[in-house]
């Protein structure tokens, strides 16, 4: 481990990153990397909660913003994948050729997913006619649907969304939860009259976003992706970063609005109220269980995982200490814990027959936010004692505990978003700027690894291509919140307020 320093537990230090994270995602009991297949992982059933626990999150932002839950089948006909292949393929040429789509033909050339799928082309024994492939996404399966189902104006908005596995044949080195093969996936499609009905739906994304986020104790980098890095099949595209410890950029959630460029190619139109064709216009959400990636890595310590209050399986762990002593003392953390349940809490009673600093080091490692202890004195003085997986042990009366516990849930979210957001601005700096000499471009400074670097642009894409030249580094797009005052463009000298972030992506 060298320069990283010794390992605690059998836990890598976590400033050696690229080997604490791979080791504490199965230390911590969230999933089993052992099944036979590269890329998948089983959940276990701490990580299957924790995960759960996120997508309830996501699950009641659509309810509450009016979308309802499907759920499609998993086989699409190769032939759906072709129409979207054409349709990307067309998309991108135009994108690159600088011309509207409608001036090029739909071409055969394989664009999309069709490097990437999983393959079905028996039944039994039996060739298929038409060979089928496991989903990568679903708007391909879904769109088909949607131009039977969408006939007038009082069809619309259809605000659609799914929780499912999807599956992309990764050929990258592997790690759970941030690049797999099998992914939990949580994907959301909307249909609208028109442009402005669709970009609606982008800001209540955003707005949805930034909730979730909050909920994870988790600041971002919202960017407008460049033009280059939008998918094809996109108007524009908006993504999420979370910046982890090792400074690397984990891209956690996506918005596009689609415009009617999907609906034209699967027919997918309705007629208005003067009883004229329109097209439909469209949007995408999607997130997976990336999210679970970048809590682990982002609020984890050297002692293991420490989750959210919003999504750790159990908020507060009760331990009966010398139980033998004193006979009430089980009988009152039982009568605890269900005044805690009662009061909404996620509780679990930890009555195993083992030391007490057994328990501490399982649930230390496990990262739930509170440790309750409960022993003979603290029985005759009516208190108990708290561990808080923040840091800090305080003794505490037993009445109004449910008042006492959500207090300290709530000191814990506000630390972990504190430190994430100190995280971030250690690992976010200035640009150190770019002059042009004589022999071509140079950097002001040297560029260190394991940063993300801030600046204004406001170039082409020439201008673009030499800075990612120059760094090594990716250009995340126009941050959705710019500089509130004008500064010079970091090649043009232009003033802008366009703030933009390069960084070494996932």
């Amino acid at each position: 481990m060298g320069k990283h320093g010794k390992a605690k537990r059998g836990i890598p230090p976590k400033s050696d990153f690229n080997a604490w994270y791979p080791a504490i995602v199965e230390i911590s009991d969230l999933v089993d990397k052992r099944y036979p297949i590269k890329g998948m992982d089983v959940w276990k059933p701490y990580g299957w909660s924790t995960m759960r626990l996120i997508d309830s999150l996501t699950r009641k932002e659509m309810e509450e913003s009016g979308h309802q839950e499907y759920n499609f089948p998993l086989l699409v006909p190769e032939d759906l994948l072709e129409k979207e292949n054409q349709l990307v393929s067309r998309l991108k040429a135009a994108r690159e050729l600088g011309v509207d789509p409608s001036e090029l033909r739909m071409d055969e050339e394989d664009s999309g997913f069709k490097k990437e799928v999983y393959w079905v082309t028996k039944g039994g024994e039996n060739e298929l006619d038409i060979p089928m492939f496991l989903r990568p996404t679903s708007e391909t399966p879904m769109y088909t649907m949607f131009s039977l189902w969408v006939r007038s104006h009082a069809d619309l908005p259809l605000k659609t969304f799914q929780i499912v596995n999807t599956f992309r044949y990764e050929t990258k080195q592997t790690r759970s939860f941030i690049r797999v093969r099998e992914i939990h996936f949580f994907e959301a499609h909307t249909v609208h009259k028109d442009e402005q009905g669709a970009t609606r739906q982008i800001e209540q994304d955003a707005e949805i976003v930034q909730r979730l986020m909050k909920s994870l104790c988790m600041p971002v980098i919202v960017s407008k992706r460049p033009v280059w890095d939008t998918f094809p099949g996109a108007w524009y595209t908006t993504a999420v970063d979370a910046v982890m410890p090792n400074g690397r950029t984990l891209q956690i959630a996506t918005y596009h609005h689609y415009r009617d460029q999907w609906a034209q190619a699967f027919d997918l139109n309705y007629e208005d109220a003067e009883g004229n064709t329109q097209n439909c216009h469209q949007t995408t959400f999607g997130m997976s269980e990336r999210l679970l990636g970048a809590v682990v890595g982002m609020h984890g310590d050297d002692s293991g995982l420490i989750l959210p209050p919003s999504v750790s399986p159990y908020q507060i762990i009760l331990m009966p200490v010398a139980a033998h002593v004193n006979e009430q003392v089980i009988p009152k953390i039982n009568d605890l814990a269900k005044e805690l349940r009662g009061s909404g809490f996620r509780v679990h009673v930890d009555d195993r027959d083992i030391r007490p600093g057994g328990k501490h080091y399982h649930w230390e490692i496990r990262g739930a936010p509170i440790r309750l202890e409960l022993g003979p004195r603290d029985l005759d003085a009516n208190k108990c004692v708290l561990s808080l997986r923040t840091g800090g042990k305080i003794e505490v009366s037993l009445e109004n505990l449910s008042q006492t516990i959500n207090q300290y849930l709530d000191d814990i979210s506000e630390t972990l978003l504190n430190r994430s957001l100190n995280n971030n601005s250690e690992l976010v700096q200035k640009f150190p700027g770019i002059s042009s000499k004589d022999s071509g471009w140079e950097l002001n400074s040297p560029i260190v690894d394991g940063i993300v670097y801030e600046l204004a642009f406001d170039g082409n894409d020439a201008d673009a291509e030499v800075l990612e030249k120059i760094t090594g580094l990716a250009l995340l797009g126009d941050c959705v919140e710019p500089y509130p005052e004008s500064i010079p463009c970091a090649i043009t000298g232009k003033l802008t307020t366009r703030k933009q972030h390069l960084a070494r992506m996932y």
